[in-house]
């Protein structure tokens, strides 16, 4: 937990404040009460305004997803061809990234579980990810959004594996951190799915074997599923689909050329027919197997596969950790949320959460995770509102000296890696945060001020 003497300045919007002290210390109950209130008031607005314009959203973002997996597929056929290599993978990738962020994240939150859509739905859909929607649920929706940032209780504070707060306790392990880290990275789907298991209660005896082997089962599906689709499947469709198209183009030479292209073939020529065409069949078989007609775009899909899965890997790590972990951040320890109001549980999800300044594209792309603060202070909202209240709520933060965090992508991911580093060592203490908020209600392009200052309804 931060303390008075370990506050200090920071810009990006806010006031130069030494010795300021964490907002649940300095607000009145009448405050903290009045804040509940006013995010109470706002979430029923929203609520009473959604409908058509929603649903049109979320169905036309799951189609252009179909889409776009299809085309990346389709481009990977050709994949024995670079340009088509980097096109399909990079494709492939982006819809990856829309399933797993914009899409799966949001959809198992229950954001569109109001529209009573059989499919679309937090119970009914499952995501292209190693972790299962169930085991999910629980430790992202239920651990993480109800106990975030308090130490010990909030799971995803370093993900059991990293030392990210200089009030987690050191050991030698944390010395590879900034290595497992890299690595977390690139296998960032597979680390959550394992650290969904809570190793710690497990070691702990707190967590039934039973359902610890219930888990792993899921997990073990979950992992068939996508070995399955991603690295045999898919590259078996593509090897099989360029091996037909270019023994159709093949035979279609010899055909036209009557095989003098080919030795062999001009040596049966005056042969009879028969022999003819097994040498002419022969060749197509011949060039096709010298060409690896088969077994290059089998292995070139496969690594595409694995190159947009990275992709798609690295992207979640990066929003999701500069989402949680900037220096800009607070964590709370238990005695901080004893007998917490719903006002106070808005307080510590606001100062607890940053957000990422960036344009309609990035944010649709990151799940609206770049709007992390608005997601933690109503995480069953519909994603495409966040941008529509975020005036709102920087006005509340200006109105109660609250700080209101964000900054450029760059900026956030910069302070994440500069403290998995220093506190990968022992020591470290809490960096400054920032002041009571005073910058433009309005940040970035795209944004509305649907809700004005009163709280009443725009549109």
């Amino acid at each position: 937990m931060a303390t008075a003497a370990e506050n200090g300045h920071r810009t990006n919007g806010a006031v130069a404040i030494d010795d300021q002290e964490n907002p649940l210390h300095r607000l009145t109950p009448e405050q903290i009460e009045q804040i509940g209130k006013e995010f109470d008031e706002l979430h029923e607005q929203v609520k009473a305004d959604l409908g058509d314009r929603d649903a049109r959203y979320i169905r036309s973002i799951i189609a252009l997803q179909r889409r776009l997996a299809l085309l990346g597929r389709l481009e990977l056929i050709g994949s024995r061809w670079r340009p088509l290599w980097v096109l399909g993978a990079s494709t492939l990738g982006l819809a990856k990234i829309l399933e797993n962020m914009e899409i799966g994240h949001n959809v198992l939150h229950g954001q569109w579980d109001w529209m009573n859509d059989p499919v679309i739905n937090s119970r009914a859909w499952d995501w292209d990810t190693a972790s299962t929607a169930e085991a999910w649920r629980h430790s992202h929706n239920y651990i993480h959004h109800t106990f975030t940032n308090i130490l010990g209780k909030d799971r995803d504070l370093g993900y059991e594996i990293m030392r990210i707060d200089p009030h987690q306790p050191w050991h030698p392990v944390y010395l590879l951190q900034p290595f497992y880290n890299i690595l977390l990275a690139f296998l960032f789907e597979w680390g959550v799915a394992v650290h969904d298991l809570d190793f710690t209660a497990i070691r702990a005896g707190e967590k039934d074997l039973t359902q610890v082997r219930k888990e792993l089962k899921g997990i073990a599906g979950k992992a068939r599923t996508q070995i399955t689709k991603d690295y045999i499947a898919w590259p078996l469709i593509s090897g099989a689909v360029m091996t037909a198209i270019e023994a159709a183009v093949f035979a279609a030479r010899v055909r036209r050329n009557g095989g003098r292209r080919n030795p062999k073939i001009q040596a049966e020529q005056l042969g009879r027919r028969l022999r003819r065409k097994r040498a002419k069949h022969d060749a197509v078989i011949t060039r096709l197997v010298q060409r690896r007609s088969f077994r290059q775009p089998f292995i070139r899909t496969l690594l595409a596969d694995a190159t947009a899965n990275v992709i798609r890997n690295v992207w979640s790590y990066a929003i999701i950790f500069c989402g949680h972990f900037p220096d800009q951040t607070y964590t709370f320890d238990e005695a901080d949320v004893e007998d917490e109001t719903r006002g106070a549980w808005y307080v510590r999800q606001l100062v607890g959460a940053a957000n990422i300044d960036g344009g309609p594209v990035f944010h649709v792309i990151s799940g609206n995770l770049g709007y992390q603060v608005e997601h933690h202070l109503y995480p069953d909202m519909p994603s495409t509102r966040y941008g529509e209240i975020a005036p709102k709520v920087r006005e509340i933060c200006e109105r109660y000296g609250l700080p209101y965090n964000s900054g450029p992508f760059h900026q956030q991911l910069g302070m994440v890696q500069r403290s998995i580093a220093r506190l990968a060592f022992p020591g470290g203490k809490p960096r400054p945060k920032p002041g009571p908020y005073s910058g433009p209600k309005l940040r970035g392009p795209g944004e509305r001020d649907v809700f004005e200052t009163t709280g009443a309804a725009n549109g």
